[in-house]
């Protein structure tokens, strides 16, 4: 069977044998959980369903999950290459149950398609099950032992019993529970029973059943959760391995289109050699560290094709890091052991679309951008790499001049090799020992250590907080029969009568509260015209007022399992579950309307101005702006900017109609045009938000180019009635948020004016400067200062004073060097004296001198003066001066001393210039260099100017009388 009839297989046998609904795998990106760093299990996306936030649309489903498992609590990157069986990617084939079905069924399940439809040998199959924890208060799975012996008939000894490796948890948070797992045993003799959860890689789990009780929170605490569920694992990779007869996952046909590829790219040839020494050590011939490499190679290209692919972008923090780092690893061991010099691994993910495109249609949707991220990293690594090659000779070198008895590269070189430049500390060890030093390889494996518990905390952890629900609250709330918020009336600002259903104050529920008493507490009613925060648009704030003249300030709102809280503080009076109370909205809800619209109309002139590959990777409405995330490589230029905001302001007035609707999730995504968030869930009906195109129109005509002139988005957000209302628009800020992801960020109505009448006063300013005399510079300067400090602005306008600031500064600069050579040249007086005071040093002339202040093209003037002056062949001179700058913003920095240093032809043998002054410069704090004949220094100590040319003189007079 090859690896797609087997992935086809697993799920028929579920979905038509048993009933269960096929649901495509997530993005491995969890753009909606803040905790997890990737998706590392095919639980991930029902997390809502397991915690009784959510409602399952099926109670039993099926899939094949993309995973990774490279960061956080499951990290398995050191083991790639050198296992049979471990990936940063992999798919986990996988069945859920959400209270329906649990532990006798999913072993009833699990053991009829092994046995009966793959036919395994029943002989050669082991579970474990959970041997209880007493600290958790978890008892042993004596359950599931049972049922192992009555529906499978395996003999106790085929039965074993784990605490951690039976007890398992997705993160540092979030459901989890016992679970069995199941082990095939490959041995010739099929006893290697002993070797369950051990080190033979002939004995291998292929299976997960994981029965999901209960949840974990931040404490470490476990509650119950309101349900029993089924959540079972699989990976594809392992059960291709014993279902095509293989000894190791990377012989199966996932991985050789791959070897192939590689094969021909370098030359080299793939032998399948794997370290007989345990997984986390080095070590082998040259042909094992090829193999290695290969793994590494396929294994990283994988994961970084379909990450990159469902959104994440390489950068230096977070997923990002994780990404870069495999990035890294993987053009390390080509360049090392395959020889590869030029950018290849971009060429690889054609190969991972080409072979599982098929099964994961998203690859297809823009493999060329992915390739070129790719290729962007390698080549940006490539520099990197050649730089750590100078830090590991810098470490050497620092080694070697340290006094000891075997010169040791430290630990913080050798782990910031690692973890900066991407040297694995064996080859960190390989160059030290060509170079006969040691490594602190005790000191770097506490540093490694340090930076696993980092990893290990993976994604952030999130605080109980009164916009949350625990599981037993949500059970607590079904028994009180506290329905979900009929939260319809949102779209309307107008007031509403609503009845108080409940009150939770973070800890329980309760029936009442009395202003005074209470912190913060969240109130629940029956419905609500309250907006919960959500897609980038914040809650509503306003008042809740209930008959018996209880006043609740809103402050936030959030929606948690179908029931709206509004969170805030009771002001005055009481509030009792069962009153009736009117829910009446702030006037801010105007102004967040207006943004929310206007990032929509961002959205489309973005992709007008940019291009098609402006995706949406987040967004922020409030009351008092916009703000909206896109990819995109390079910073916007003005033009760009000024085009973008144009094509805003066109549409608002133009007063075109918002129109919204319902409409089936397929039939939506068929609108051409249609822009949707990128990994963002969507029910089966969504809201479609368009402006100045109908909804009946769009669905009648889906494929109508027509629509790309339109704006037009799945939303759940509030908007205006039309454009018109929101009077205006500025863009005020564009910038960098992390490699490839830009942001904008934008006001409307009242501010947007207030902007563009500052804009206008600072355009005058500029267009005054072009021809204003020299002597209103100054006057024009600080206008423009103190106006970009006080001032909110268009971004372009800020951007084009800045450049006419810098152009201001250049032109007062200029005249200040034409100023200062005219004041500060040397005098023949001047010259005569100076020369007159130098030291006659066998047959050569030293001159040594602080000139006062003056700038390097002085000193270099002055320098030239005097050797010609001087008329002699053999001449040495050194020269202080004391400058001043003025930075972008007019403003002065701290002063500083520069020295220059010539010296003729013939003396270069016993004194270089460039040597003579960077020790000069060391004295008075600073650094420089140069030719043999002259170079320049500067330092930031200018109190030690006249000591340092006190010690270059003698240094001077030492060689060239040959001391």
């Amino acid at each position: 069977m090859t690896s797609n009839e087997i992935r086809q297989a697993f799920i028929d046998f579920f979905v038509q044998r048993h009933g269960h609904a096929f649901v495509p795998s997530s993005p491995v990106v969890p753009h909606d959980d803040p905790t997890l760093l990737f998706a590392n299990a095919g639980m991930n996306q029902f997390k809502p369903y397991f915690l009784g936030l959510a409602k399952p649309s099926h109670a039993r489903v099926a899939n094949s999950q993309k995973c990774i498992r490279a960061g956080g609590k499951h990290n398995d990157l050191d083991d790639v290459g050198r296992s049979r069986r471990h990936h940063t990617f992999f798919e986990m084939l996988g069945n859920w149950s959400f209270g329906d079905y649990f532990k006798a069924g999913a072993i009833e399940m699990a053991w009829e398609l092994l046995t009966e439809h793959w036919k395994l040998d029943p002989k050669r199959l082991h579970v474990t099950v959970y041997a209880g924890n007493p600290a958790d208060g978890v008892p042993a799975d004596d359950e599931a032992a049972e049922l192992w012996e009555k529906i499978a008939g395996l003999p106790r000894s085929h039965i074993h019993r784990f605490v951690e490796d039976n007890f398992w948890e997705m993160g540092e948070t979030g459901p989890c529970g016992p679970c069995t797992e199941i082990f095939i045993d490959r041995t010739p003799n099929a006893d290697g029973g002993p070797q369950v959860n051990g080190s033979d890689p002939r004995v291998m789990e292929i299976w997960n059943l994981v029965f999901i009780q209960y949840n974990r929170d931040a404490h470490r605490k476990l509650t119950p959760l309101p349900a029993q569920h089924v959540d079972t694992g699989m990976g594809l990779e392992r059960i291709c391995q014993v279902l095509q007869g293989k000894a190791d996952n990377y012989s199966t046909d996932l991985f050789t289109p791959l070897f192939k590829a590689i094969g021909e790219m370098s030359g080299t040839t793939y032998g399948g050699a794997f370290p007989d020494t345990p997984v986390n050590q080095a070590g082998g011939s040259a042909d094992l560290s090829r193999d290695i490499a290969y793994r590494v190679i396929a294994d990283h290209v994988r994961c970084l094709t379909f990450a990159l692919t469902d959104g994440a972008i390489a950068s230096n923090e977070g997923r990002g890091y994780v990404l870069r780092r495999i990035l890294r690893r993987a053009v390390r061991f080509g360049r090392q052991y395959l020889g590869f010099r030029e950018a290849f691994l971009h060429e690889l993910s054609g190969v991972v679309v080409k072979s599982m495109g098929d099964a994961f249609p998203e690859l297809k949707a823009n493999p060329a951008a992915v390739a070129q991220q790719i290729r962007d990293e390698e080549e940006s690594f490539s520099r990197t790499l050649d730089r750590g090659l100078e830090l590991f000779a810098a470490a050497a070198q620092e080694a070697e001049t340290a006094k000891s008895d075997r010169p040791t590269i430290s630990a913080e070189h050798a782990f910031k090799l690692h973890d900066t430049y991407g040297f694995p500390i064996d080859l960190t060890e390989v160059i030290a020992r060509e170079k006969n030093l040691a490594v602190d390889i005790d000191g770097y494996n506490r540093l490694m250590e340090e930076a696993k518990e980092k990893a290990r905390r993976g994604g952030k952890t999130t605080q109980q907080h009164l916009s949350q629900l625990p599981p037993h609250a949500i059970k607590q709330l079904d028994t009180l029969k506290v329905g979900h918020t009929d939260d319809h009336y949102k779209y309307s600002a107008k007031p509403l009568r609503a009845t108080i259903t409940a009150i939770w104050n973070g800890k329980i529920l309760q029936q009442e509260a009395i202003s005074g008493e209470n912190d913060q507490i969240a109130v629940i009613t029956d419905k609500t015209n309250f907006y919960s925060q959500m897609g980038g648009q914040v809650g509503d704030v306003g008042v809740i007022e209930s008959d018996n003249h209880g006043v609740f300030e809103v402050q936030e709102t959030h929606m948690v399992s179908g029931r709206v809280l509004h969170i805030g503080f009771l002001r005055s009076g009481q509030l009792h579950v069962g009153h009736v109370a009117t829910l009446q909205l702030d006037e801010r809800r105007t102004s967040t309307q207006r943004n929310h619209t206007s990032t929509h109309l961002t959205n489309w002139a973005l992709r007008e101005v940019l291009g098609e590959h402006v995706e949406q990777k987040g967004s922020l409405v409030d009351s008092d702006k916009f703000r909206f995330d896109f990819l995109q490589p390079q910073p916007l230029t003005i033009d760009a900017l000024e085009r973008i905001e144009q094509l805003v302001r066109y549409l608002v007035q133009r007063n075109l109609p918002v129109h919204t609707g319902e409409v089936d999730l397929e039939k939506g995504r068929e609108i051409y045009g249609l822009r949707a968030v990128f990994g963002e869930k969507y029910p089966p009906t969504v809201r479609v938000v368009s402006i100045g195109a109908e909804i009946p129109a769009l669905l009648a005509r889906p494929d109508d180019r027509e629509w790309h002139n339109y704006s037009i988005e799945f939303c759940g957000g509030t908007h205006v009635a039309g454009t018109g209302e929101i009077e205006d628009v500025v863009i005020l800020a564009e910038e960098s948020v992390s490699k490839g992801i830009r942001r904008v960020a934008g006001a409307t109505g009242e501010t947007a004016r207030a902007a563009r009448m500052q804009a206008d006063a600072i355009s005058r300013l500029i267009k005054e400067s072009q021809s204003a005399p020299l002597a209103q510079i100054d006057a024009l300067l600080s206008a423009l200062q103190q106006s970009l400090k006080e001032a909110v602005l268009p971004v372009t306008t800020r951007r084009r004073a800045n450049e006419t600031i810098a152009r201001l500064l250049d032109i007062k600069k200029a005249e200040s060097r034409k100023s200062a050579a005219k004041d500060r040249s040397l005098s023949p007086d001047q010259i005569k004296t100076i020369i007159g005071e130098g030291q006659v040093v066998g047959s050569s002339v030293l001159i040594v001198s602080h000139l006062g202040d003056g700038d390097n093209q002085m000193l270099r003037d002055a320098g030239e003066a005097l050797r010609k002056a001087a008329d002699r062949q053999s001449l040495a001179i050194l020269l202080a001066a004391k400058s001043q700058d003025v930075d972008k913003n007019g403003d002065l920095q701290e002063p500083k001393i520069n020295f220059l240093a010539m010296v003729s032809d013939d003396l270069t043998g016993k004194l270089r210039a460039g040597d003579w002054v960077k020790q000069v410069a060391q004295i008075a704090d600073g650094a420089g260099g140069g030719r043999p004949q002259m170079a320049m220094a500067g330092g930031k100590n200018v109190a030690a100017a006249d000591e340092a040319l006190a010690h270059g003189r003698e240094m001077a007079a030492r060689s060239l009388s040959g001391q």
